[in-house]
């Protein structure tokens, strides 16, 4: 593999490694909850949120150079399949 520090998306050493909680903002969810329906289920709210969370934590990743070569990704799901 490249140079690439892998220790936050499963590798060794995961367990020092402490998870920053990516953080919303009121105008962002309210965006969101404006998009959903007028009737909606408190689980589709939900699932809406935590998908929002999971989309700024990704962007937060890719700032911190928290990211994987398209060539590292091969070698990585090549182990995994073996």
């Amino acid at each position: 593999m490249g140079k690439t520090d892998h220790t936050w998306i499963g590798f060794p050493n995961t367990l020092s490694l402490q998870k920053k909680k990516a953080m919303l903002t009121k105008e962002k969810v309210n965006k969101t909850i404006n998009n959903l329906p007028d009737k909606f289920t408190i689980d589709e709210l939900i699932d809406r949120l935590i998908f929002m969370e999971k989309i700024e934590e990704g962007l937060q990743q890719s700032e911190e150079g928290k990211v994987v070569s398209n060539e590292d990704l091969k070698i990585i799901i090549d182990k995994w399949s073996k």
